[in-house]
């Protein structure tokens, strides 16, 4: 059976739908100590280790996402449940945290958005990364 829809439709029609923020609206939110602002990545755990991770974000792992934002989950993560916070998803290139925005809406979620250009756009503009050793040693020590 043929493709009818391809994965860039998919993302187009994800990102006319949903919150979108540059590198640089983020990093003036960080800057000006926003609370409400919960960075969320969404990469697979081999994508952390091999080019760490934005300061402050929280791994959610794509595969895992809709099940642990779910009350009714058994997988469910209780920081999801923080209706003060604002999620902002982030993937390698804003395609995966795009779908994934859109997918958190259609669960309901009006609290949630997505970085353009990912991880890579992230890294390119110089924000604050960390390695995954340097964030289990800040939380160690």
């Amino acid at each position: 059976m043929p493709i009818t829809k391809g994965s860039q439709a998919l993302v187009a029609e994800a990102s006319a739908q949903i919150t979108t923020h540059s590198v640089a609206d983020i990093q003036a939110r960080l800057a000006k100590g926003d609370a409400r602002l919960q960075l969320v990545d969404i990469r697979d755990i081999r994508e952390l280790e091999r080019e760490g991770v934005a300061v402050g974000a929280l791994h959610a792992p794509r595969g895992m996402l809709e099940f642990w934002v779910d009350p009714a989950s058994p997988y469910f993560k209780p920081v999801f449940a923080d209706e003060n916070k604002e999620f902002v998803l982030y993937c390698g290139a804003g395609w995966r945290s795009a779908l994934a925005t859109k997918a958190l809406q259609d669960m309901g979620m009006t609290n949630v958005a997505h970085i353009d250009g990912g991880f890579t756009d992230w890294v390119k503009q110089g924000a604050p990364v960390e390695t995954l050793e340097q964030r289990k040693a800040k939380k160690a020590g």
